[in-house]
């Protein structure tokens, strides 16, 4: 079953500097990270925050396209999670036919943003998202924050304590 969806935000995840773009369904009870890069990151902010450019960004241009060529996006579905890896569709109509494009989950999203059209995911990536995937990727990141931890304090000195001294 899929579930409509909207971008509830943008964050950075702390340990590796990696935009996450969260999404949240209406009631904002299921929500779903999903890592993304920084150029697509930057995309769906400069929509989000209606940010314009003198020239077209690369968002910006292929739904310029899609308009000129009396293409409709319909809809977004993020459909699969393999890997740690998000899988996403668009969807689109063109003189009555349905069409399908693969996709990157943040180059959809940032596309949706801009056509105006629904995201949804699949309620089988948000029970997946919860369970094994990211259990891993949260543990890793656990360990790496608790060695970059060790690392800072063992190379701490008296002079970066300032006035309070040891």
């Amino acid at each position: 079953m899929l579930i409509k969806m909207k971008v509830a935000g943008l964050t950075i995840d702390p340990l590796t500097n990696t935009p996450i773009v969260i999404l949240k369904d209406a009631e904002e009870k299921k929500a779903i990270p999903i890592w993304i890069g920084l150029f697509e990151a930057s995309a769906i902010a400069t929509e989000l925050e209606k940010i314009t450019f003198s020239r077209p960004m690369t968002h910006d241009l292929i739904n310029d396209i899609l308009k000129i060529i009396n293409i409709e996006i319909i809809k977004i579905e993020i459909h699969d999670l393999r890997n740690n890896t998000f899988f996403a569709n668009i969807h689109l109509l063109k003189e009555g036919k349905s069409l399908v494009v693969d996709s990157r989950p943040s180059d959809a999203i940032a596309i949706a943003l801009r056509a105006g059209a629904p995201i949804f995911v699949d309620e089988k990536v948000i029970e997946k998202s919860r369970n094994v995937d990211f259990g891993k990727k949260i543990t890793e990141l656990d360990k790496m924050k608790d060695e970059k931890l060790k690392e800072f304090l063992e190379n701490l000195s008296p002079e970066d304590f300032g006035k309070y001294k040891m």
